[in-house]
């Protein structure tokens, strides 16, 4: 293998400017981790005494092939270089160790990509890691990427939406378990001996989300026959301006979840509650980043009338129809979104057509973004299982519960000798199942929406080709 990388211009005039997966030793990386893949346990560890199990002198091969690569391209992304010094120690360790449940905190701690955020810069990042909406396993993963940081966004996060930790990110190339519906970086999903103390960064794809929320807008909106304002149907067809959209709004959520009034830990996830809280907690961050939005509008920030129609379209026609109804917290918060919008005459599914009376449109939104502040401020003063009756009562104002519900038949019904935590036992999987409407919807957008898997930007403008 030495052999092969030091015959592959490797010792060429190569700079940090430089495509990463344009040199050879990439795509040997990329081999190398795919192969060693399938022989991962679901906790990433590898039993070589398993049947069928390779010889440990094979995988240990491979992983000398993948440590080899990594110092090979390091020198193509040098703020990296310290992260890939651990990275292949980490490596070499697990390979002597026995190919048992990677630990690679050390790796982990010595990447700090939010220390300098320049717009374009790279990364090759490589860890035992599950994708979030992806592969539920810690198997290996490489992924290069680049920054999203223009400078306007830079002075927004300096000067209004102080978010240090936030990274705008684009995929290069990855292996296969970002061929998947992951959209997300996440420290937290790497195998490690022990949590760190505090996670230093955190990224979102914006290409990704750009791409599949262009893909499944335009479809929706030709099945539904909605007419678009000539403005917002050019950003539907423009790629490089949904990711500044989606970058904007992904920085003033993901700050969200730790600002306000929060009567919680806001890394709620952790916590075992009825999914109808997460659904709240994530449309709460996207409605403020609405709000948030249309501020900017206000100012003349030409990004805030996109990030308005992204977060509207996204969570109304997008969100609703994805994944399985079981706990689907975010296709929640896009049902309720869409329901509050109807209730209040902001849309109509009139002759089988849907009007959007878009002059309205930010005043009810934000209407009930004020809505749900006001349950997590009155949350405060709320024991906790009274606080999620009122959350619940905010749903089932403008969604129906399933008609076997037990929490709908209100607390007389629910056995209050329990801890809260085993009262989450008697939601239903699909507490609010879909209106008629989304019933609709999902069936001339599945095909649409089962395409999005694993694209990106480049995927998405060979098929409008």
């Amino acid at each position: 293998m030495t052999e092969i990388l030091a015959s592959s211009a490797i010792a060429t005039d190569k700079t940090a400017a430089d495509p990463v997966i344009d040199h050879p030793a990439w795509a040997v990386l990329k081999d190398a981790v795919e192969t060693i893949r399938p022989w991962q346990s679901q906790d990433g560890s590898i039993d070589l005494a398993a049947e069928g199990a390779p010889p440990g002198e094979t995988v240990r091969a491979q992983v000398e092939c993948v440590a080899e690569a990594v110092e090979q391209l390091s020198p193509l992304v040098p703020h990296d270089a310290a992260y890939h010094a651990a990275l292949v120690a980490d490596l070499r360790r697990w390979a002597d160790a026995g190919f048992g449940v990677p630990d690679f905190l050390d790796s982990l701690l010595a990447f700090q990509p939010a220390a300098h955020r320049e717009d374009g810069r790279q990364h090759l990042v490589v860890f035992p890691m599950y994708t979030q909406n992806g592969n539920p396993d810690r198997n290996f993963e490489a992924v290069v990427l680049r920054m999203v940081w223009p400078e306007w966004l830079s002075e927004l996060e300096r000067t209004r939406y102080d978010n240090p930790l936030f990274l705008g990110i684009t995929f290069e190339d990855f292996t296969s378990g970002y061929d998947t519906n992951s959209a997300v970086l996440f420290p937290e999903t790497i195998a490690v001996r022990e949590a760190p103390e505090r996670f230093t960064w955190g990224g979102i794809f914006c290409d990704r989300e750009a791409a599949r929320f262009r893909r499944v807008t335009e479809a929706a909106v030709s099945a539904l026959g909605l007419e678009l304002p000539a403005d917002i149907q050019d950003m539907i067809g423009d790629q490089h301006r949904c990711e500044q959209a989606f970058v904007l709004w992904d920085m003033v959520h993901d700050r969200t979840h730790s600002h306000g009034d929060l009567p919680f830990d806001p890394f709620m996830i952790k916590q075992r509650q009825p999914f109808w809280m997460y659904g709240l907690e994530e449309l709460r961050c996207d409605l403020t980043a609405f709000k948030e939005a249309v501020k900017l509008e206000a100012e003349g920030n030409s990004h805030g009338r996109d990030v308005q129609y992204a977060v509207l379209f996204d969570r109304m026609f997008r969100f609703p129809v994805t994944g399985d109804r079981v706990r689907n917290y975010d296709g929640l918060g896009g049902q309720l979104l869409f329901a509050y919008l109807h209730r209040h005459d902001v849309v109509r599914w009139t002759d089988n057509t849907l009007h959007i009376d878009w002059d309205r449109a930010p005043q009810v939104t934000n209407q009930l973004c004020g809505e749900i502040e006001k349950l997590y401020r009155d949350g405060i003063d709320r024991p906790k299982l009274v606080h999620w009756l009122a959350a619940y009562e905010l749903v089932s104002t403008y969604l129906a519960p399933h008609p076997g519900s037990v929490w709908a038949k209100g607390p007389e019904a629910l056995d209050l000798a329990q801890p809260p935590r085993k009262l989450v036992d008697d939601v239903l999987p699909d507490e609010f199942p879909l209106s008629m409407f989304y019933e609709a919807l999902a069936k001339k957008l599945r095909h649409v929406i089962a395409s999005t898997k694993g694209i990106t930007a480049a995927k998405a403008e060979r098929v409008a080709a």
